[in-house]
């Protein structure tokens, strides 16, 4: 394995698993696990990775991979309650409006679509599908989204 490849997943591997708010910090990670690294050299990783500082819902920003869900929000269970035949999603703060734009790209068969505000997604099932269908249809997604990692 390279060193740059080696670097890479290391990084990734840093940001998945910790609450990484600038590139100083990252830095110190990287160094701390043996790499030698400039700063210009990491900003290109960064830019290679597609890593985005994001609002972690509790009033700062962290690092993220493209695609992932941050270290803070894997630890809340999202909730799924329904009424009638509608469902509700309940989130951390802050992180509903992309949950819900990732479940409308994705669109699963038994979604019609979504609407959300800071901490609460309204999903509206498509007509003849049942509340496990459509239980079963968000779970898939939500397990999908945790564990695919996408680093684009």
């Amino acid at each position: 394995m390279t060193v740059k490849k080696e670097r890479l997943e290391t990084i990734s591997h840093i940001i998945r698993t910790e609450k990484i708010r600038n590139q100083e910090e990252l830095l110190r990670q990287l160094q701390a696990k043996g790499f030698s690294v400039t700063q210009a050299t990491l900003s290109r990783d960064i830019r290679q990775l597609k890593i985005a500082r994001v609002h972690d819902g509790n009033n700062t920003y962290v690092y993220q991979l493209a695609g992932a869900t941050p270290p803070a929000a894997e630890k809340q269970r999202h909730t799924l309650e329904f009424s009638g035949n509608l469902a509700v999603i309940k989130t951390r703060p802050g992180y509903a409006m992309g949950i819900a734009s990732d479940i409308d790209r994705s669109a699963p068969e038994e979604i019609l679509a979504t609407v959300a505000g800071d901490d609460t997604i309204l999903v509206i099932p498509r007509e003849g599908y049942s509340r496990d269908s459509v239980a079963g249809a968000i779970a898939r997604f939500m397990h999908k989204t945790t564990n695919a990692r996408s680093v684009k």
